[in-house]
């Protein structure tokens, strides 16, 4: 095979032999943490040119595995070998050094640098003239790399001023601008919408062809099959198997990680309908929101499709009072109201549960109790003082039954798996009590397992009478819980679908500007 050439220059010249041989060898890694025995004696090889898919339930040791080949944690023992020769791993810089980027599940950018700025973070093209940075340079390359990934986003945009699906595409060309062997993708897909999940798979073939070994962690299934050669699949951190896709099922690669059958993936189960809970009526905010109205009704769970852009979180923000509104009128329970903050908007009974958990919807050094509570501390309170007893048993009630893993409800959030801090999120806002719940992206990083769980959590809460209001960029998902289905498209919403009548290609027609 000639060599060809990487998107940033690297060039690769890759034999049939080296294609087949281990680049990165994971040797008997084992990790504990304080009650918690995270991976033993895990296994892991991956070859250059190979897309090897990571899979395993939430709280599986997939992320932990990861960050210590990242340097980001240190194993309490096994081995590391690149190209055969073992390596001490020591930082992420070490990591760096030795070829190995990685993109987070949750993201690693600096929110007040742009988008170039954050790409080239510590490695930025040196200007002729000493101590200063070649802008020019910067802004191109890191240009290039974006539209290759086919964003619409300009590089000079400050990171906070981006959407979440957009600050994961500046974590992707982050890592692909490096001169990198290996790259691993911890759930690169959860924000990304159909096109750009395509733009991303190109991505990944031109890297997989060019001898780019790539570690590809998902909870989507199908993006394992249509992506991956070879799948190992871990449960309760351990290394239950290895094998080529080509030889697995859908339902093998659930009953290896779960251990067991899981035969209804999204099990929508009808609610009676009562009488609205929510309206909203020509709601606008500049450059965002475009007259919009809506209504939810008792029982009824509405979901909101749409692509990246579309303004879907954005109108969750301003019903949930966290963005200021420039016109248009919200009812709940068909009085008017005005929520002008997040802590009015909880006292009307509204919660809200945020695509951006860690940055959104915990805090990360406070303990599992103390997020839980932390949304109706009132509802603890006696004399100003918190009911300490009480506190603690309305945890543990949420902990067993949430299934949420952790050796104790004193475990700081910020130590437990991305699927076990959704449950907590989820938790705090069944505190409150709400009567209307809306859900921005409820199982982005989740595995199937867990997403079945919340899936039932959601028809119990219709059920009981709790209106919902669900944003996902999974159609399969949207189709398989809503009664109803709004699409939005540039801030407005522009169809309504009976969930009778809706299929996938209808909904990606209005979100993309069809009538």
């Amino acid at each position: 095979m000639g060599a060809a050439t990487l998107m940033l220059g690297v060039e690769w010249a890759m034999t049939d032999t080296a294609r087949n041989a281990p680049v990165l060898e994971m040797r008997n890694i084992t990790k504990t943490y304080p009650g918690v025995r995270a991976l033993e004696n895990v296994d892991l090889d991956v070859r250059a040119g190979e897309v090897h898919a990571l899979v395993g339930e939430n709280g599986a040791g997939k992320s932990t595995l990861m960050k210590i080949l990242a340097g980001a944690q240190t194993k309490d023992s096994g081995t590391i070998l690149l190209n055969g020769e073992p390596v001490q791993i020591d930082s992420p810089q070490r990591a760096m050094d030795l070829g190995i980027s990685i993109i987070y599940q949750e993201f690693n950018l600096v929110p007040f640098l742009n988008a170039a700025e954050n790409i080239y973070l510590g490695r930025e093209p040196r200007s002729r003239i000493p101590g200063f940075v070649d802008f020019r340079t910067m802004y191109r390359e890191s240009q290039q790399v974006i539209d290759r990934l086919g964003v619409p986003l300009n590089v000079r945009t400050p990171v906070n001023r981006l959407s979440v699906a957009q600050q994961q595409m500046v974590e992707i060309a982050k890592a692909t601008s490096r001169r990198s062997s290996i790259i691993v993708m911890d759930e690169p897909s959860a924000t990304l919408t159909d096109h750009e999940l395509a733009s991303l798979f190109a991505l990944i073939r031109q890297l997989k062809a060019e001898g780019v070994a790539i570690v590809y962690i998902s909870h989507r299934l199908e993006e394992v099959f249509e992506i991956a050669d070879r799948v190992t699949v871990l449960r309760d951190g351990k290394r239950i198997d290895t094998r080529n896709i080509g030889d697995l099922t859908r339902e093998e690669i659930i009953r290896l990680m779960v251990g067991r059958e899981l035969t209804q993936m999204i099990p929508k189960v009808p609610a009676p309908l009562g009488d609205n809970i929510l309206e909203v009526r020509s709601l606008n905010r500049k450059g965002l929101l475009h007259d919009v109205s809506l209504t939810v009704r008792k029982g009824e769970i509405v979901g909101i499709a749409g692509l990246v852009g579309a303004g879907r979180t954005e109108l969750a923000r301003a019903i949930f009072g966290a963005d200021r509104i420039d016109s248009g009128e919200i009812l709940i329970d068909g009085k008017p109201v005005r929520v002008r903050s997040p802590q009015e908007a909880i006292r009307l009974g509204i919660g809200l549960v945020t695509e951006d958990r860690k940055a959104q919807g915990l805090v990360l050094g406070m303990v599992v109790r103390e997020n839980v509570t932390l949304a109706n501390l009132g509802a603890l309170t006696r004399l100003s003082f918190i009911m300490a007893g009480r506190e603690r048993q309305v945890a543990r009630e949420y902990v067993s039954s949430l299934s949420i893993k952790t050796p104790s409800i004193e475990q700081t959030v910020q130590n437990l798996s991305g699927g076990n801090q959704q449950k907590v999120v989820l938790a705090k806002w069944l505190f409150t009590q709400s009567k209307l719940l809306i859900f921005d992206e409820p199982t982005r990083g989740i595995d199937v397992g867990a997403k079945t769980e919340i899936y039932q959590l959601m028809n119990d809460l219709a059920a009981q009478g709790v209106g919902i209001l669900m944003i996902s960029s999974e159609l399969p998902e949207v189709l398989g819980m809503s009664d109803r289905i709004l699409v939005m498209h540039e801030g407005r919403i522009v169809g309504e679908l009976p969930a009778s009548e809706a299929t996938q290609e209808r909904i990606m027609h209005l979100a993309t500007g069809g009538t």
